[in-house]
């Protein structure tokens, strides 16, 4: 019977080959589209190499000054100065690196020049993350004490610049500066703010900024956890910490704002503009209204054309009726049709999913992206539709099947 009802699907679908063409491009365009914005949020967000054990991590990167009574407000990324005497000798963390925000430097090769982006670090920097060494090791606490002018550089730029040979050893010149290489990594993804560079060279190199006793500047801070319980009692000291820097401002009246966050909490935070509340449950809010207004849509398209086909149909269901068909053999019937297209538009919008990731990759508009498929995500998706495409042919079929033969026959009207 299984086998007799996809026959008949199959007939139906090739019969009205637009209305098919709808259907399917609805289910997997939305899937396409669900697939590729959580690859992307997965890449961002997600525990990803070297940020790996993201329950453990937390980040300061904003420092936001504002008056008491509505005055002037500055915002931007946290000095050296205010993260190595106040965020360095927090007491619950495990670790502490602070890491300046990149910036871009020019080199050149055989005429040709190459825009790198370089990001001073300490060496607790490469305690925390896990970088995953394709040549040499990351420079330790003497190289960063004596301001030693080496460099880990990444895979791309290893081939860019020197080709396909060992580079461990060699030099690199970055606006007429020469650094000694010493280590290799994979890429990291431009979506990784805080782990993201081509270059890292000490942080001491730029030893000029140590001692400028200002709140703002140009760093970010990177926390570590002895485990993720201590995520809450590492906020609290913080939130204590700022306190008492709030009351040792020199300016009256002025309220500080910094908050370490993990990278999720810190984009809910700038992108809700809210202060000090990170604003999860409300991302989580906007997330979900926007992935059910996606999944609403293939479903308004199911109902309408399964509507519209079954009306069509109504002669063979009073036919069907007429010979001693129960309703709920009708019902099953249109259930393993419905079955049948959405896992078809299923199988559709995973392979548009995977073109079009391996699109994004391959154009470089995210700089060294790797995207991929996550199956629990589109099983999910999948699944979804399968429950929105059997209420839109489920509650015609109902409807038709518990008319009786005549009435049927006469396309379900009295």
């Amino acid at each position: 019977m299984l086998k007799n009802y996809i026959k008949i699907a199959w007939k139906v679908l090739l019969r009205r080959k637009f209305f098919t063409f709808i259907s399917l491009f609805g289910i997997s365009f939305t899937l396409m589209v669900l697939m590729v914005a959580t690859s992307l949020f997965d890449h961002a967000f997600g525990p990803q190499m070297p940020e790996r054990e993201m329950d453990k991590l937390l980040f300061v990167n904003t420092m936001r000054e504002q008056k008491q009574e509505g005055g002037f407000m500055t915002s931007g990324p946290p000095s050296y100065h205010f993260l190595h005497n106040n965020v360095r000798t927090l007491q619950t963390p495990e670790n502490v690196s602070i890491n300046s925000v990149f910036r871009t430097v020019n080199s050149y090769v055989n005429n040709r020049k190459l825009a790198l982006d370089l990001k001073h670090t300490d060496q607790a920097f490469w305690d925390i993350l896990d970088f995953n060494f394709l040549e040499g090791a990351p420079f330790g606490q003497q190289e960063v004490d004596g301001a030693s002018r080496v460099a880990v550089i990444n895979e791309s730029t290893r081939k860019q610049y020197f080709g396909s040979s060992k580079v461990v050893g060699k030099d690199i010149v970055l606006d007429q500066v020469t650094y000694r290489v010493v280590g290799v990594v994979e890429d990291v993804p431009v979506l990784r703010l805080h782990s993201y560079a081509d270059v890292w060279v000490p942080i001491s190199l730029r030893s000029q900024d140590f001692n400028k006793a200002r709140l703002h500047g140009s760093y970010f801070a990177t926390i570590k956890a002895k485990n993720s319980a201590d995520i809450p009692k590492i906020k609290e000291e913080y939130a204590a910490m700022m306190q008492h820097a709030e009351r040792q401002h020199p300016e009256q009246g002025t309220e500080l704002y910094s908050f370490p966050d993990t990278i999720l909490e810190s984009f809910a935070r700038t992108f809700l503009g809210r202060g000090q509340e990170a604003g999860l449950s409300m991302l989580y809010t906007v997330l979900a209204g926007l992935i059910f207004l996606f999944m609403l849509l293939p479903t308004i398209n199911l109902v309408s054309i399964n509507i519209s086909r079954i009306m069509e149909r109504s002669s063979e269901i009073g036919v069907r009726k007429a010979f001693g068909a129960s309703s709920s053999t009708i019902i099953g019937q249109f259930i393993v049709e419905n079955v049948f297209l959405t896992l078809l538009g299923g199988i559709l919008g995973f392979l548009l999913s995977a073109a079009v990731l391996k699109i994004i990759n391959d154009s470089g508009v995210i700089v060294y992206a790797d995207l991929g498929l996550n199956l629990r995500v589109f099983a999910w998706g999948l699944l979804l539709s399968l429950v929105f495409g059997l209420f839109s042919g489920v509650y015609p079929a109902y409807k038709m099947s518990r008319l009786k033969a005549v009435e049927a026959l006469k396309g379900g009207t009295k």
